[in-house]
């Protein structure tokens, strides 16, 4: 596997010095600056894979050319940007970068309750917890029907939540939710804004009427669209699971399991219409056997995130340690070494640690953590490397 970084580009405090003297090989990373649905274009494009280029990395994944909401929902302006996503994708080809990282869950990407959830050891690691999600769905979001994606025992502890919690916990959890985790992602909201919650209940409304069939049919329609230019220009599109992969806030997830992987994967089949393995969202739904799913879907594979979650009591998940919980690391690292050796790979929301937190790193993506995280998987790749050799 290369050994690869989420990077965010030249303001960034994780340096690129930084990153090629803990053995980072390639990198993952975006034109964080250019805003969703607009051209990449050769110049931009160039210009950041030279300063890559010039600490001896490689620009080695796309992550992420944004899918704009009007090609998930099949708005008016869908095939215009349809037309700019392959622009941009044809000026990647010709600059040398052929893997893309995208997702297609509408409006929200990843999401948790509490970006510092802290362990005994004193380090922190993200957290999702169920009863405090139905709080902010039920009582602040106040969505239409929302009671009933929840069992009468989940909003009994809402009402329980709503007894006792501060205001200044209320704002918390619409920080967390809908700002942080989005923001810095190329996300529908950023920081600073004034009425989250409002310009939320908007986004949502976009999507009146999209079930999982009409959501999947836009997603097929957007892959075929893109196909003939990832086909003259080798890109190989990689979508990343839903994270959670479980149904939000009444929004369609249509990248959940093993049956939505099989569906996508041959509602277009193309090699070039492939997969991000993310063991960290997929372990964190009880359906999902990540070990299975790579046995499975290795061969349509592009990219690897390599995390791992712990299920807990209540439908709440934890991040863990990359050396446990239901990512089952190095069972993946064995299977994709024997069948799709040579992929990019990259650790993925380290814990927070020896002050990570406060150096205003994005949330899951510390030094310390990822670093941490680097060596265990590195070291897990020797092994199983070795294991090969000797069979």
């Amino acid at each position: 596997m290369e050994l690869t970084w989420r990077w965010f580009g030249k303001n960034d405090k994780i340096t690129l010095d930084m990153l090629r003297q803990i053995g980072v090989e390639g990198i993952v990373t975006a034109l964080h600056d250019v805003p969703n649905g607009e051209v990449w274009t050769v110049e931009a494009i160039n210009d950041l894979k030279a300063y890559i280029e010039s600490y001896g990395l490689r620009w080695s994944v796309v992550e992420s050319l944004p899918v704009s909401e009007a090609i998930k929902y099949a708005g008016d302006d869908r095939d215009r940007l349809i037309d700019n996503y392959r622009l941009s994708l044809a000026n990647l080809g010709k600059c040398g970068i052929h893997t893309v990282c995208y997702n297609f869950m509408p409006v929200i990407d990843w999401i948790r309750t509490d970006l510092n959830h802290r362990w005994d050891d004193g380090t922190s690691s993200l957290y999702f917890d169920r009863v405090r999600f139905a709080y902010f769905d039920v009582k602040i979001l106040r969505r239409a029907e929302a009671g009933k994606d929840y069992t009468p025992e989940e909003l009994r502890q809402v009402d329980e939540l709503d007894a006792r919690i501060t205001e200044a916990e209320k704002e918390e959890l619409i920080d967390t939710i809908i700002v942080k985790t989005q923001g810095f992602v190329n996300g529908n909201i950023r920081e600073g804004e004034r009425h989250p919650v409002a310009l939320f209940k908007k986004l949502l409304a976009l999507y009146d009427g999209i079930d999982r069939n009409a959501l999947r049919e836009n997603m097929r329609y957007f892959l075929e669209a893109i196909m003939p230019t990832c086909d003259e220009y080798h890109i190989n599109m990689c979508v990343h699971p839903d994270d959670p992969p479980f149904q939000v806030l009444g929004l369609p997830r249509i990248v959940t399991d093993e049956a939505d992987i099989r569906w996508f994967l041959e509602a277009v089949n193309n090699p070039h219409n492939g997969l991000t393995f993310c063991a960290g969202s997929l372990s964190a739904g009880e359906q999902n056997d990540t070990r299975l799913l790579a046995k499975e879907f290795a061969h349509r594979t592009h990219f690897i995130h390599l995390r791992s979650t712990a299920a807990m009591p209540g439908g709440n998940f934890i991040e863990s340690s990359h050396l446990t919980g239901r990512g089952h690391l190095i069972d993946l690292i064995r299977i994709f070494e024997q069948q799709n050796p040579q992929l990019p790979m990259r650790v993925d929301h380290g814990r927070m640690m020896l002050g990570d937190e406060d150096k205003g790193y994005n949330p899951g993506y510390s030094f310390h953590g990822r670093m941490l995280a680097l060596a265990q998987v590195e070291g897990m790749i020797a092994v199983v490397d070795d294991e090969l050799k000797n069979s």
